[in-house]
């Protein structure tokens, strides 16, 4: 047997603070990473092609990378329960290693070839756990069970000392030139383009995808925008969040190197207000960790809710409502804008995220599980996590102890865009509307038609208190 160690790139593409790659360089010299292209994932219908283009560019950075430290990156487009194993026995190596992941289906794919590595008498390691900052048994309850609320999550989570970024590997031997023979025969390919596997997307992508990029995302708003982020990270026509939700989805940066950058930031703090503006945006990584601890506690929550009363709400089946929302035609003009940006852009601001979430929830009165998935197809940061939660507790179906929260959709644009900037950007032809009646959505209806604007599809009062009376109705039944 060999030296050779292959490392299985999943949602960590990188070679700085890799704890799994690290933890592969420390036994042995000869490290190759492999990545597959998993037909199981790219056959949902619920993939966007922004994040296969931003995938397939992190792919060519991390292929670049390997070369720089003298090794290779191999990609398959096959399943990998047997093209891991497969390749591991016809290359004769020693061991594979990878990152262990939250999500159902990632749990159950690396337990079959785990099970195909040990038949034939493969090493492995897959007990690191690089995309979080605590595994999900280390943050528990004082009746050691899982948390499902956020705010005691977080007191236990915060007190604990974090990690330093692992040590980022230099140099690493790669195949010969007999062995890449070897892998091509088992199927290693050139990597390809998202176009040659089917995903069409030719707009601009908000983070350059790649290890440098994210980086340089990271010094940049660690630099200035995280002091200011408690005051600025509600409004969207400010550039006032991080938007390193895509590199954290796929790892081209380690939440290690993150928080050790907060850390840093905090230490050169000069005012309270600079300080519990960093304090804020890590309590928002805590949440996606929160999240991502919920997912791997409660798998369940991947196909349906977390509380009671919303395992059989009766929402309402209405297709033309719902393709109003998708396509940012609802008539109003907070909840279009947001959906366009996310159409055009292939991400939304996350408090445009909570306002459309609700509008479709609790306005329209469609099930959340449909809007979850539309966000799946379109956002370059989609994460089933993060997504799956974020649309639960806007639908007030999951871990939230407040019972139902409902947006109004003119209150949130008057507070949190209150000179229509937003709304103007992404909505062109309501430009010359006055921004008063942009805010509220009072534009009358001969100046909707002048601009080829929809009339509200629903009225937001009368729809919150049918949400309301169906509620009530669904709590009486499962007393």
């Amino acid at each position: 047997m060999s030296e050779l160690i292959l490392f299985w790139h999943r949602r960590d593409l990188r070679i700085g603070d890799n704890t799994g790659l690290a933890a592969a360089r420390k036994q042995s010299p000869k490290v190759v990473g492999v990545f597959c292209l998993d037909p199981n994932i790219l056959k949902r219908d619920d993939v966007a092609p922004v994040r296969v283009e931003y995938m397939i560019g992190c792919l060519q950075a991390l292929q670049e990378r390997y070369a720089q430290i003298g090794s290779q990156l191999l990609i398959l487009h096959t399943d990998p329960i047997q093209a891991i194993p497969a390749l591991a026995a016809a290359l004769n190596a020693k061991a594979v290693f990878w990152n262990w992941d939250v999500e159902p289906y990632s749990q159950i794919r690396d337990r079959t070839i785990i099970n195909a590595l040990k038949e034939k008498g493969i090493q492995f390691l897959n007990e690191n756990w690089d995309q979080i900052l605590h595994t999900p048994t280390e943050v528990r309850t004082g009746s050691n069970s899982p948390y499902t609320v956020y705010t005691p999550f977080w007191k236990n989570w915060s007190s604990k000392p974090k990690a330093a970024p692992a040590e980022t590997i230099e140099t690493a031997e790669g195949l010969t030139p007999a062995e890449q023979e070897i892998a091509q025969n088992i199927g290693a390919i050139p990597l390809p383009t998202a176009k040659d596997l089917g995903f069409i997307w030719d707009g601009d992508l908000i983070l350059p995808p790649g290890e440098t990029a994210a980086q340089a995302r990271l010094a940049e708003f660690t630099y200035k925008a995280i002091t200011e982020y408690q005051e600025q990270r509600n409004f969207p026509a400010t550039d006032g969040t991080s938007q390193l939700s895509t590199a954290l989805k796929f790892g081209v940066i380690g939440i290690r190197t993150v928080w050790q950058a907060t850390i840093a930031a905090q230490e050169n703090s000069r005012s309270e207000e600079t300080t519990a503006s960093i304090r804020t945006w890590q309590q928002e990584l805590a949440w996606r960790e929160f999240y991502q601890h919920a997912m791997y506690h409660f798998p369940e929550l991947a196909v349906g809710a977390y509380r009671d009363a919303f395992k059989n709400f009766p929402w309402e089946t209405n297709d033309a409502h719902f393709q109003a929302w998708c396509g940012g035609k609802t008539g109003y003009p907070i909840v279009d804008a947001a959906m366009r940006q996310l159409n055009e852009s292939g991400w939304m601001h996350n408090r445009c995220r909570m306002i459309v979430a609700s509008f479709l929830t609790k306005d329209l009165l469609i099930n959340p599980q449909l809007g979850e998935k539309y966000f799946m197809q379109k956002l370059i940061d989609g994460d089933l996590s993060a997504n799956n939660g974020g649309w639960q507790w806007s639908a007030s179906s999951g871990m939230d102890p407040k019972p139902v929260r409902i947006f109004n959709p003119a209150s949130q644009a008057q507070k949190f865009d209150p000179d229509a900037e937003y709304i103007r950007q992404w909505l062109p032809e309501l430009r010359s509307i006055d921004t008063e009646y942009l805010v509220t959505g009072k534009i009358t209806p001969l100046e909707r038609r002048a601009v080829g604007y929809p009339e509200p599809i629903v009225d937001h009062k009368q729809q919150q208190q049918k949400f309301k009376q169906r509620y009530q109705q669904q709590k009486e039944i499962i007393k």
